[in-house]
């Protein structure tokens, strides 16, 4: 079967840098629900789109194309008392964006009576290399289309 709209794709990747520095990389495979509903960046899914299982590429992407441009916007100072107890450089906190969204900001510094943040995605502003090999692909479920996810193993668990 090939990899077209509502098929549920298996596969495994590695994430580099533009020197061949390994940045992640599944550990178990991972699958996702193909066809724009948001699972995986829209390039990955323009070169996966009508492979089949046993397909091998690398797509590079621009900061634009994954995880976005890193934004000085999301660079933040918060003073210590109102900061939760516990919680350590490399720890992070949920926040939201003027917007109402969501923001994850990492722990950056402490200093002093002053906590850093940064609401930027660890790989924002980077050029990245994935190299992706399609394990399986199948067709999705009636139930995984009006979710928008794949279910069961290597997919989404309710």
């Amino acid at each position: 079967m090939n990899i077209t709209k509502n098929t549920a794709v298996t596969l495994q990747f590695k994430i580099s840098d533009t020197s061949g520095k390994l940045l992640d990389q599944s550990q178990e495979p991972i699958a996702y629900l193909h066809g724009g509903y948001g699972n995986t960046f829209p390039k990955i899914e323009e070169a996966l789109e009508g492979q089949a299982a046993g397909y091998a590429t690398t797509v590079e992407l621009a900061p634009a194309d994954a995880f976005g441009e890193y934004s000085e916007a999301l660079l933040q100072t918060i003073p210590k008392t109102q900061f939760p107890p516990g919680v350590k450089v490399g720890g992070q906190l949920e926040g939201r964006a003027e917007d109402g969204k969501t923001i994850v900001f990492n722990v950056v510094k402490i200093k002093g009576p002053v906590v850093h943040l940064d609401g930027n995605h660890p790989l924002a502003g980077k050029t990245l290399r994935f190299a992706i090999k399609v394990l399986e692909v199948r067709a999705a479920s009636d139930e995984e289309i009006a979710h928008g996810h794949v279910h069961g193993a290597h997919g989404h668990h309710h």
